[in-house]
This record gives C-alpha cells, structure tokens and sequence, in this order.
C-alpha cells in the first residue's frame, strides 16, 4: 500500500519538487487575474520555463514558455534571472483554471515541475489584498492588509525563506508585526526596508495563501530653484521673489528717466548761455566811438532789447 502511495504521489507530481518553490493554493474571484511567483534552483538560471496546466504531471499541457514569441491574450511569462524568480500571469481566472505546474525544462532529463492549486469562486476570495504589487523605500515601512474568511493565525512569509507566525519578528533583518486591525482584517508591518527585503511574500491562512511582491527602492531626492535678477550696475546673487524683482526693475527704468531730463535740462542752460556770450559780444561790436577830452570823459551802457518773433 505504501509503495503504491508513493508511486502515485510521483506519477502526479504531488511529492513535489525541492528545485521549484510556489505556492500551493491560491484563492481567486472568478473573472479576475492572478501572477504566480516560481522560484528556481540557481542550476536552472538558462533554461527554459514555462506554464503547464492539469493535474497530471506527465499529461498536462505548456500554456506559455519563456522561450515562445507567441501572444497569449489569457497568459503571460517573465523570468528574472537575477532574483532566480519567473512568474505567470494568468488573467480571466475561470472555474476551469484549477490545476498548473511551474515548469522548468532540463533536457535529457525529465522537466522540473511544482504543482499549485487555483480555485476560482464567485464571491469573496478566502484570503486575499488590495494588491499584489507593493513599493517601498530604503528605511521607510509599508503596510499590507491581508483579508480572510477563514479561521487560524494569519502568517506572513517569504517566498523560499521563513515566516513570522506570532504578532512579530523579522525577516531577512527587515521587522516585521502582525496586527489585527478589524473583523477578517490582518496588517502585516514592514519596519526598516531593505535592498533584501526585496521579493515575493504571501499571506497565509490555512493551507491558502495570497502572494505579494515587495520592491525596495531609494528615496528620491528633491531640488529647489530660486530667481535671481542680474541688473546692469549690479549683480545681485540673493535669491528675490517675482514681486521684488519687479519693483527693481521699475526703479532702474524710474532712474533712467530721471538721468534723461536733467541731461536735457543741462543741455538746454548750456545753448542759452553761449547764445547770450555771443550776443553780448556782438552788441559791444557795433557801439559807436565818441572821440572826448582824456579829462571828460562819459561811459554809456548798452542794454540788448530781445525783438519778439
């Protein structure tokens, strides 16, 4: 009996694979989609993945490969060779879309599969998030509420690496604290980011889990710019507001004018006053000489008289 158990445990692929981790059931609202993180061995770096769907092992069928340049309206693949991680993105989750395998081909052997189960319902998922997609900064926290319908203690783990089970504990040296924060509400904490605590993470319940991707990034940094006005007699390298800088134009341009009229002004006196040396000179040009005795002698002055135009 225990042999023919363990036969069939390999027939279907249920004992698993200790190359390939996933998940193992993942609840879905029928007519949504869902992405499936597949962890692979580092042997497995250029090879070839793909999706495989039923129940059987050695019978289920490729969907989508990393290595096909077909487009599947319903499924998509990527393979981060650096995190070791490629994911499946299936959309339209039907009630038919119960059974896959991540697969891994290795040739002249036979493909490394791990099975995961995807049972779609109508109404609220057993355990489920606002999204799976998550971004955070170096230093800063983020926050996942994680939704159930079922009974037990809600885990929140990583993807190939450890759990935290109770309200707290960390993982790869990133805190992390699990509160509830109201009926069928679970908040999982992220304290401290990391470049590490970049990946994949699940919310578990039961034998459900709900995957999250986590990405830690730097905070971006922010830049001020300031006016400065540059004048013709001075540069000025404070910074000024646009109403400052207003009023420094206007009493440059006032300055300006003020310079042109008393130039004028100046103009003007200096014409008049080399017009009447001028004519002074003339008038005393065209006085008659009177021939007198040295001992009388009378002096008359002449006064210019201005012949109106």
């Amino acid at each position: 009996m225990a042999v023919h158990l363990s036969f069939l445990l390999i027939f279907t692929g249920l004992a698993g694979s200790h190359s390939i981790t996933t998940v193992s059931k993942v609840s879905v609202k029928a007519g949504e989609e869902i992405t499936i993180p597949c962890l692979y061995d580092s042997k497995y770096i250029n090879n070839v993945k793909y999706l495989c769907k039923g129940y059987y092992r050695f019978s289920c069928s490729t969907e989508i490969r990393t290595d096909s340049q077909s487009i599947s309206e319903k499924f998509s693949i990527s393979d981060d060779k650096i995190q070791k991680i490629f994911t499946v993105t299936i959309k339209d989750v039907t009630n038919k879309d119960t059974d896959y395998w991540c697969a891994v081909e290795d040739i002249g052997r036979l493909d490394d599969k791990k099975y995961f189960q995807l049972p779609a319902t109508g109404g609220t998922p057993s355990v489920s998030v606002d999204r799976q997609e998550i971004t955070g900064f170096k230093g800063g926290n983020i926050n996942i509420n994680c939704y159930y319908r079922n009974f037990g203690v809600m885990k929140w783990c990583k993807l190939g690496r450890s759990c935290v089970t109770g309200s707290s504990g960390s993982i790869d040296g990133t805190g992390v604290t699990i509160s509830e924060s109201g009926p069928g509400v679970s908040t999982v904490t992220m304290s401290g980011l990391r470049t590490e605590s970049s990946g994949w993470y699940s919310c578990v319940k039961e034998d459900i889990q709900m995957p999250v991707h986590v990405t830690v990034t730097d905070r971006p940094t922010t830049t001020t710019r300031s006016l400065t006005i540059v004048s013709a007699s001075a540069v000025n390298h404070n910074p000024v507001s646009a109403d400052q800088a207003l009023i420094t134009v206007q009493g440059e341009q006032q300055r300006a004018e003020k310079g042109r009229i008393i130039s004028h002004n100046n103009a003007r006196g200096l014409m008049w006053r080399v017009m009447w040396k001028d004519y002074k000179v003339l008038c005393l040009s065209s006085s008659q000489r009177v021939e007198v005795k040295d001992e009388d002698v009378t002096y008359s002055s002449l006064a210019p008289v201005l012949k109106k135009l």
